[in-house]
């Protein structure tokens, strides 16, 4: 998962400023990362500290983060993209009634340089998805 150190870090690497609205940005994907949140909830949760940001600021930094490789962009038809801080292989549980994304560590891993050595297929990035129910609403609904 993220820590504020190694996104710190990563972005001192850059060259990247360390504003008060990035750094609020990121205690929040820090904070609330595991529940996937989209711009508009970072925006929301973030603007609690920052009153004067913008949601521009929020997206601009979100896509900033993405092309540093510090998370990544879950996009979806239809709905909104959400933040992704783990980088590590698993599987995004996807439930359809309420949104909730939940992951699921992979227990056996794929290699993807054996994978590109078989194939020839050059592995830009992955993804794996279930979509179902989650168990809180599948107790609701029966």
């Amino acid at each position: 998962m993220l820590s504020k150190e190694s996104i710190i870090k990563k972005l001192e690497e850059k060259g990247l400023r360390l504003t008060s609205q990035r750094l609020a940005i990121i205690d929040v994907l820090i904070k609330k990362g595991h529940l996937h949140p989209g711009a508009s909830f970072i925006y929301k949760e973030t603007k609690k500290k920052c009153p004067r940001l913008s949601l521009s600021s929020v997206y601009a930094n979100i896509n900033e983060l993405c092309r540093y490789g510090i998370i990544k962009s879950l996009e979806f038809d239809g709905k909104e993209n959400r933040c992704e801080g783990n980088l590590k292989e698993h599987v995004n549980l996807i439930c359809k009634h309420c949104g909730e994304i939940t992951d699921f560590e992979i227990p056996v891993s794929l290699n993807q340089k054996e994978v590109a050595k078989k194939t020839g297929f050059m592995i830009t990035n992955n993804r794996l998805e279930y979509y179902g129910y989650c168990g809180e609403c599948t107790k609701r609904n029966g």
